[in-house]
């Protein structure tokens, strides 16, 4: 899928990026050092992410057109999960305020369902 490459590169490098800006732009106290962390945290599942959206058309593929629907549901929960896990680590690094979170549960689900549709749609 295209479009799984294109959008996991563009993650990966946005990811390289919110790495820089959390080593070197974000402000770093005591008190925000907590916040800091979350921040990398969103950065670091970003990029794992990322690489595995632009992996998952090569790995599906190799079974044959009967893999695609995996290559396509595991994309979407790649996709959603790296927004909503990533997006919420981020808001809430950069907010310093934990009630800005309340989507990373569901996006650390959704990428967990895309590790195991990999793993279940794939066989």
């Amino acid at each position: 899928m295209q479009w799984q490459r294109v959008l996991g590169g563009l993650s990966g490098a946005m990811s390289v990026g919110t790495g820089a800006y959390a080593s070197h732009g974000l402000k770093k106290n005591k008190k925000s050092e907590t916040y800091a962390k979350v921040f990398e945290t969103g950065s670091r599942y970003q990029l794992i992410h990322s690489a595995m959206l632009v992996a998952t058309p090569a790995i599906c593929r190799s079974g044959g057109g009967k893999y695609a629907i995996a290559s396509r549901v595991a994309g979407a929960c790649f996709a959603s999960g790296i927004a909503m896990f990533s997006g919420s680590c981020y808001a809430v690094g950069l907010m310093e305020d934990r009630s800005y979170g309340k989507l990373a549960p569901v996006g650390g689900f959704a990428l967990i369902g895309g590790w195991i549709s990999l793993a279940l749609l794939r066989r």
